[in-house]
């Protein structure tokens, strides 16, 4: 594992807790965004849960590096299917934007660990 895969990996965990609790607890900020995009209140803790899962994955990632790979797969189609969202919701792309760099930061840690065996 390198250096920049232990960063990356790092801030990326970092990220899907802050994000994952944030939205479990229903803060407005999330709230707010789900009902721009017109989707039903239930999906916000779901959609909490699943980045907690992303979450386990990339730190269960330190040890096995499938773990990570999964985690990152897992949590790099999460995000493209916001992108999808945010299209289908005619947003602005600057509001788009977070989940793309998000999904291409995942996706930039499944290549980093392409070698690896899953």
């Amino acid at each position: 594992m390198t250096i920049l895969t232990i960063i990356l990996q790092s801030l990326l965990i970092a990220y899907y807790i802050f994000s994952g609790t944030a939205k479990m607890f229903g803060v407005k900020y999330w709230n707010d965004i789900f009902e721009n995009l017109k989707l039903p209140k239930w999906l916000l803790p779901v959609t909490g849960v699943v980045q907690f899962i992303g979450a386990a994955g990339l730190i269960a990632g330190y040890w096995y590096v499938g773990a990570l790979t999964w985690g990152a797969v897992w949590l790099g189609i999460t995000m493209l299917v916001a992108c999808f969202v945010h299209l289908r919701a005619k947003d602005p792309f600057g509001k788009t934007v977070p989940a793309l760099v998000f999904a291409v930061l995942n996706i930039t840690l499944i290549v980093i660990n392409a070698g690896t065996v899953i």
